[in-house]
This record gives C-alpha cells, sequence and structure tokens, in this order.
C-alpha cells in the first residue's frame, strides 16, 4: 500500500543530486552569453504563473540586486484578455514554467517574441512549445515530477535563475558547499518534527520573508495551501506592516523565513510588533534571532544569504509534506488540483 506523501518525499530527496547536476555542467549558458552580453537589454520581464512566479520573485531580486537592472513581473492577461499591442524592444523575458504548456505563457512569449524582445526560458521540458519559441532555453533536467505540488522543479528554478545571472556577471560560488548543505537537510530525519508537532491547523498561519527569503515565504504559504487544504498568507514582512498585521492574535503562527547571513534589520521592526503580541514564532532558516519559546526549523549554513535561500526551499518543503501528512492528507495527490494547470 502507498504511504502518504510517498511521491513528494522521493522528490524532494532528489534535489542534490539535481542542484550537483546544474553546478557541475554550465554549457547551457554558452549561448545564453550572446543574448546577455551582446543585446542592447535595459529592461528584464519575467514571465510565470503559480509556484514559478514565486521563482520569478526571487530572480527579480537576483537581477535588481546583482545587475540594477529594472526588473518586473508580466501580465499575461494583458495579451490574452486585452490584446495589448506590445513595445518590448531591448527587453528580455525570461520565462519560467514547468511544464512550459500553459497557453498564457505561450501566447504571451509569442506576443513578446513578434514585439522586439529576447526570450530565455527555464523549463523542465526542453521540447515544450514555450521552450520551443525561445532564443535561447534553459533546461531544469530535473526529470519527471509526479508529485502535484511542486518541489524538485521549484528547487531547480531558483537554482537555475542564481544560474543565469551568476553568468550574467561572472559571479564566482562554491557548488560544494551548496551540494553538501542541501544533503544535509534531505538526511535530517526530524528537521521539521517539532513544528509539525506543535502547529495547529484549526489557528492562523501567516509565512514573512523579506528580500531573497521572500519567494519562499510565498511558496511557503502555497505549498501548505495547496497539500493541507487551509488558508495561509505569504507576505513580505513590510507588507504585512502595512495593513494585515491587525488581524494578528496571540493564537496566530507566523512563519518567518530566515536564512544564513540575512540582515537582521530586514525584520527587526516586524519582530518587536509580532513579539509585543504574543504571537507563536516558527523560523525557517538560521539566520533569524529566536526565543527560547520559538521553533526552529533548522536550514543551511551556505556562503552568502542568496545560496542559503535556494537549499532552505528543502526545510519549507518538507514541513508541508509533513504537516499534510499528520493532517491525514495525501499531498502527492491534493483533491482538486492537476499536475498542469491550462490557464488561457
Amino acid at each position: 500500500m502507498k504511504q502518504l506523501g510517498q511521491i513528494m518525499a522521493s522528490e524532494i530527496a532528489e534535489i542534490p543530486h539535481i542542484f550537483d547536476s546544474l553546478l557541475s555542467d554550465d554549457s547551457q549558458f554558452d549561448s545564453v552569453r550572446n543574448i546577455l552580453t551582446k543585446a542592447k537589454i535595459h529592461t528584464v520581464l519575467i514571465l510565470a504563473r503559480g509556484t514559478s512566479d514565486n521563482a520569478a520573485h526571487f530572480l527579480k531580486y537576483l537581477i535588481e540586486t546583482e545587475l540594477g537592472l529594472p526588473c518586473g513581473l508580466t501580465s499575461p492577461s494583458s495579451v490574452t484578455i486585452y490584446n495589448s499591442t506590445l513595445h518590448f524592444e531591448g527587453t528580455l523575458v525570461v520565462a519560467i514554467s514547468q511544464s512550459g504548456r500553459s497557453p498564457d505563457l505561450v501566447r504571451f512569449a509569442t506576443a513578446a517574441s513578434n514585439a522586439g524582445a529576447k526570450i530565455i526560458t527555464i523549463t523542465n521540458d526542453a521540447d515544450s512549445p514555450l521552450a520551443l519559441l525561445a532564443n535561447e532555453s534553459l533546461a531544469l533536467n530535473a526529470g519527471p515530477e509526479l508529485a502535484v505540488a511542486a518541489t524538485k522543479s521549484y528547487a531547480a528554478q531558483l537554482m537555475m535563475c542564481f544560474l543565469l545571472v551568476a553568468s550574467w556577471t561572472q559571479k564566482k560560488f562554491d557548488s560544494q558547499i551548496i551540494v553538501e548543505q542541501a544533503q544535509k537537510l534531505v538526511a535530517t530525519p526530524d528537521l521539521v518534527s517539532k513544528a509539525v508537532a506543535l502547529c495547529e491547523r484549526g489557528n492562523e498561519i501567516v509565512v514573512l520573508g523579506r528580500g531573497f527569503a521572500y519567494p519562499n515565504a510565498r511558496e511557503t504559504a502555497l505549498k501548505v495551501q495547496e497539500t493541507s487544504k487551509i488558508s495561509v498568507q505569504g507576505l513580505s514582512t513590510a507588507d504585512y506592516l502595512h495593513g494585515p498585521i491587525s488581524a494578528l492574535t496571540s493564537a496566530t503562527q507566523v512563519f518567518i523565513l530566515s536564512p544564513s547571513h540575512m540582515p537582521e534589520h530586514s525584520i527587526s521592526e516586524a519582530l518587536v510588533k509580532l513579539r509585543e503580541r504574543e504571537a507563536r514564532i516558527f523560523w525557517i532558516g538560521n539566520g533569524g534571532i529566536p526565543d527560547t519559546s520559538d521553533v526552529v526549523i533548522s536550514g543551511s549554513t551556505c556562503d552568502d544569504e542568496i545560496t542559503s535561500s535556494i537549499v532552505d526551499s528543502i526545510s519549507l518543503q518538507r514541513f508541508a509534506l509533513e504537516y499534510a501528512i499528520k493532517s491525514g492528507l495525501d499531498p502527492d495527490a491534493p483533491a482538486g488540483l492537476s499536475k498542469v494547470t491550462l490557464t488561457h
């Protein structure tokens, strides 16, 4: 008899190997470098939906902080619903999609290309319609992902976004520590056990992050919603202070994404207000400032905040997996969801 979450667990366990494969072979970037260095790119737009949209936020932070270029997220409905005429000369569109098959993404990318944009795709299917229309395509090579909740493909997308920008800036980094830290998290059997035991299904859950942790905060909320069938907010700590915090009570369970090397001042204001209202605080990552009453899900200790955030995606996925199982649900196949969502 199949165990609950068996497929999702096996796919999370593949992540260190996928990281190693992507880090060991940069040949995919040989032709991409021509676009990045020779095309007169002045603006970057990122095209994505769902989990891939969370990876898109990560890429947006990378481009803005590492390159200083203006970078935004596309609105596919501007083309698919409103039939807008685009003017994308000097624009790079990076399309991120596990399947590469969603019709609205394909249609927007086609319109962008016709409007003068250069298109780079990041997909898990090199023969998908989205990949085939690109100027250059980057393959995640994560293998078939069978669980409905994306895990290894999301982690691979984060890594590919990092490698894309590193190739652009010629950034040097330590590949070995990234793989070793990923292996450590995968191999820790009780990584999330305490948090799973203490997090109560009946109380509100809010997930917060800032900077490079923000995409993982969004992804944590999405993964718990998908697999445990409860409403969860995933927000920037800054945005949380601009209104949603008014709903905070002592029963609220607040998860803070805190990768190693995270600037402490980035969340200090929010943390003071959370403590004042005696919210239950859970940390995901090793960069937090926990009190003795807080619960900590360990993360990685990579060389910087960026790579630590990538590897910490394993910890949040492990929590979503085991929390769903605690609730008696099968995270491999949540009711009402399918693996590929074909939006138009």
